[in-house]
């Protein structure tokens, strides 16, 4: 049975919630209209009304995706850090801990990334989304760098921002490998060990 009427973008939000709630479960190929319908207990009509075929509400999901995956929100208690190695450690953290409550999303993101090797918009809309989440952390490594490594390696601040956000991505693929025997403490211990050696704190 339909639900009572709401505006516009409140339905479209619950429509695209259930999809997202659908993909979780079953991946992206088990997002049908019918199953969206069921799952956000309206009508099928009501969806194909809203999102007119599955490619539309695919597209739809993928902001969905993204928001829960490659989009940055610096936390207060990250801002607040006094120094530039103590936020980009915290902030690993805080990403580290985000993306292990529930693993599913990133395999969502993964499943679009795949998609986007055929597909060009989806390409971009992912390129796009994974340069701003680079650009959240060069912020931090602009301040962190300091004007000439030690040992004479050009560590550029885009450089540094790409490393951080590929020990995020890849620790989203080892917990996916084998999240029972992961240790998220010893992986995260080693990427502040990376990154305090990539960028040493100046005299």
């Amino acid at each position: 049975m339909p639900g009572p009427k709401a505006p516009e973008e409140t339905r479209r939000e619950q429509i695209v919630t259930a999809a997202y709630q659908v993909a979780l479960r079953t991946g992206i190929d088990g997002v049908t209209l019918r199953a969206v319908a069921a799952k956000a207990k309206l009508s099928h009509g009501l969806v194909v009304f809203y999102f007119k075929q599955k490619d539309r509400l695919i597209g739809a999901l993928l902001d969905r995706v993204l928001a829960t995956t490659a989009m940055l929100d610096v936390s207060e208690d990250v801002a607040r850090g006094s120094h530039a190695p103590e936020r980009l450690g915290a902030l690993l953290r805080q990403e580290l801990d985000r993306l292990s409550r529930d693993p599913r999303g990133m395999r969502l993101f993964f499943e679009y990334w795949a998609l986007g090797v055929r597909q060009v918009v989806i390409r971009r809309r992912i390129g796009a989304a994974l340069e701003r989440y680079r650009a959240a952390f060069r912020a931090i490594a602009e301040e962190l760098l300091p004007p000439a490594t030690p040992n004479g390696v050009d560590v550029t601040p885009d450089a540094l921002a790409a490393v951080a956000v590929s020990v995020i991505s890849g620790y989203a693929v080892q917990a996916m490998i084998d999240p029972d025997c992961f240790d998220t403490g010893a992986y995260l211990a080693a990427a502040q060990s990376l990154m305090e050696r990539l960028a040493p704190t100046p005299a």
